[in-house]
């Protein structure tokens, strides 16, 4: 039985440096403006869906 392979290649793009910058400095500022341990850690979980909050934000604006 023959079995065909196929090589894949991911390479990375513009776009995942823009979200990874964009992770590193929301997870600052939220972290940085939080004042319990358990607000940190809700920081860094809204700085991984930042930009979910900026579509919602921008079509909320734009379609108002």
């Amino acid at each position: 039985m023959n079995v065909i392979c196929e090589k894949t290649r991911k390479t990375g793009s513009s776009s995942d440096a823009v979200y990874a910058l964009g992770l590193i400095g929301a997870a600052i500022y939220f972290i940085s403006t939080a004042t319990t341990f358990w607000m940190g850690v809700l920081g860094f979980l809204k700085a991984i869906v930042w930009p979910a909050f900026l579509v919602y934000e921008a079509f909320r604006y734009l379609l108002a």
